[in-house]
């Protein structure tokens, strides 16, 4: 097929916009804090504090619940896990969706990406059960063409099967999405997959969001258009055809 001609039925496939949830979609901090918690209590650790919880998050559940340990002195056995990770997931589906709200701005992004034909979907390392269980307390699943986690996949972000699994399970086209996130894990799972990067200051991340340099930063989710979106992918096609040429 002659490259124009792909170039131009690329361009009709409805783009897919790519979310991450903790710390993007939703501000989830107050009770994954008081969840981790109580989880940590049961091995009489002192909980931690907001401020620790950009070090902690990012990796799933687990990895959560191993750091958290670790820094409050107590490295986890692993036989300890198991328990820890079960007495979680039941004080977090119990409470949830607790505190946790949408970002300002979210919901009218979405409903103005659907309105102009767009997909979207999920891509989180937080147990997909999890995801899925908070998602529908607040009535936010019927927004989504998919919905994946940390658990999905043989993989997880930022490897790029994690992305691109989500990407075909949405229906989408990988030259036609963008990824949304506010960690190191987004940036790089959008990078290692081909896929332009729009960061967001607000989240969980422990560096300064633009030192991952992600394609993109915005600052509010009114910034969230279908021009910048289709802007935003047609200059990766380009850079990235620069690329190739060059070589």
């Amino acid at each position: 097929m002659h490259r124009n001609t792909e170039n131009r039925l690329t361009a009709l496939t409805p783009a897919l916009v790519v979310f991450d949830l903790d710390g993007t979609l939703l501000d989830t901090h107050v009770d994954l804090v008081e969840s981790l918690n109580h989880t940590i209590a049961a091995l009489g650790l002192a909980p931690v504090s907001y401020d620790d919880l950009t070090h902690l998050v990012g990796h799933g559940a687990k990895v959560m619940i191993e750091r958290a340990c670790k820094l409050q002195g107590h490295p986890l056995d692993p036989d300890e896990l198991p328990a820890l990770l079960e007495r979680f997931i039941a004080h977090y589906t119990q409470t949830m969706p607790g505190q946790t709200v949408a970002y300002p701005g979210l919901i009218a992004a979405m409903d103005h990406l659907k309105d102009q034909g767009y997909k979207l979907a999920v891509c989180t390392n937080k147990l997909e059960g999890l995801a899925r269980t908070l998602l529908d307390r607040l009535q936010l699943t019927h927004y989504f063409d998919a919905i994946t986690g940390g658990d999905t996949f043989p993989v997880r972000k930022p490897d790029a099967a994690h992305l691109l699994g989500t990407v075909e399970r949405a229906g989408g086209d990988p030259r036609r999405t963008v990824m949304i996130g506010d960690s190191a894990n987004d940036i790089l799972v959008a990078r290692n997959a081909a896929i332009p990067s729009i960061a967001v200051p607000f989240g969980y991340s422990d560096v300064p969001i633009e030192t991952l340099k992600p394609t993109r930063i915005i600052q509010h989710f009114r910034e969230l258009t279908s021009e910048m979106v289709e802007t935003l992918i047609s200059d990766f096609a380009d850079k990235a055809d620069t690329r190739s040429a060059a070589r």
